[in-house]
């Protein structure tokens, strides 16, 4: 077992009482309706659980990535729609934790470490998902203020968040190292919310296009310098990916412990599955996989607490490890109760639809092998 502080033990306590009495069992009509929980949201304001993302000087606890990763991974275990309110509020702050000067700190992140405001991060594009370098959306200083022409695209949250830290080309001669980083409120004129997006999974998180036409954004705004803008967004993920790696470990744990209570219930050939040595080593197997993936997500959240330099390895090694097992065990999970696993009448389907999306957003792990590759290379 993980050790963690007497302070990170009681956040996990805490979160999981949360998330055990009033948001698992929400989860399944979140998913059929696919609207955005408010009602946990304003549960996890009220309780101070967003302040967990923020230092103490911007109005957080100063516990950081480990402390998100445990409150992502309790409140995926029950419903992952949910556990993206609060990844997605981290993940969105991030580029200002990292980049923002000491102004803009100050005016954007106490809201949200407060869960009055909600944030989103924007750099994926219909035509740049994995290739940044390939980014259509363009930003021009014109005086004191950018003004930013373009679409994003698969938005997490997008439809519910105040501001939004969004990527677009300065200087496209540059190719990445073109791309600047701003913070746009959604009331800056020519922002909009385009299309959204049906989902296979995470139905409860609103994903949609974000819209910029002539958007107005001032020059105080900018987070960095021009140009810094895809080194903040690495920098960002690198952090990130632990949370997701913390997501899908939640997820393999409800796979797991969905399949063991069912296989000691359903009876066939005269007594529990649960005696039959082939369910024994499917549970065995899916076990040791979410326990290995446990220990790589907080040895990389550890990393990430700690500043370490070589975060982008582990984190994305954490990440495709986790999200290849929370796939693998929910798969089995569906497995171990066969056609009543496929039914939505149980909840495994869903976990393995939700399961799906963390081996494709924060990169897919077609990159986190391609990072783990580059760095082994060096």
């Amino acid at each position: 077992m993980w050790k963690f502080t007497p302070e990170l033990e009681m956040l996990r306590d805490t979160v999981r009482k949360i998330a055990n009495e009033v948001i698992a069992p929400r989860a399944a009509e979140i998913d059929l309706t696919e609207e955005f929980p408010w009602d946990i949201k304003e549960l996890l304001e009220r309780q101070g659980i967003f302040s967990v993302a923020f230092p103490e000087s911007l109005g957080g606890c100063e516990m950081r990535h480990t402390a998100v990763c445990l409150a992502v991974e309790e409140i995926a275990r029950v419903c992952v729609s949910s556990s993206l309110i609060l990844q997605v509020q981290a993940l969105g702050a991030s580029p200002i934790l990292i980049a923002g000067t000491e102004e803009q700190k100050q005016k954007y992140c106490p809201p949200l470490a407060a869960g009055e405001k909600l944030c989103a991060f924007a750099l994926t594009e219909p035509g740049a998902g994995s290739d940044a370098a390939a980014m259509g959306t363009v930003a021009e200083l014109r005086g004191d203020t950018y003004v930013i022409n373009g679409v994003k695209h698969f938005i997490s949250n997008a439809t519910v968040a105040d501001l939004f830290c969004i990527f677009a080309m300065t200087d496209r001669s540059q190719g990445t190292r073109g791309i600047s980083a701003f913070i746009v409120e959604k009331d800056f004129p020519g922002f909009q919310i385009g299309r959204v997006e049906k989902k296979m999974g995470i139905r409860g998180s609103p994903t949609a296009e974000v819209v910029l036409i002539d958007c107005q954004v001032p020059q105080e705004n900018l987070l960095g310098k021009e140009g810094d803008g895809f080194k903040i967004a690495m920098k960002t993920l690198d952090g990130s990916r632990a949370v997701i790696a913390a997501q899908a470990v939640g997820l393999a744990q409800a796979g797991l412990d969905f399949a063991v209570n069912y296989s000691k219930e359903r009876k066939q050939f005269g007594g529990p599955i649960s005696q039959l040595q082939g369910i024994q080593f499917m549970l065995a197997d899916m076990a040791a996989q979410v326990e290995a993936a446990r220990a790589l997500t907080y040895h990389a959240a550890a990393l990430a607490d700690e500043g370490a330099p070589d975060l982008s390895y582990i984190a994305a090694a954490a990440k495709l490890i986790a999200s290849d097992t929370a796939m693998r065990v929910t798969t089995d999970a569906i497995q171990v109760a066969g056609g009543y696993g496929y039914m939505t009448e149980f909840p495994a389907e869903r976990y393995m639809r939700d399961a799906k999306i963390t081996q494709i957003y924060e990169g897919t792990n077609q990159i986190q092998r391609l990072v783990i590759a580059r760095q082994l290379l060096r």
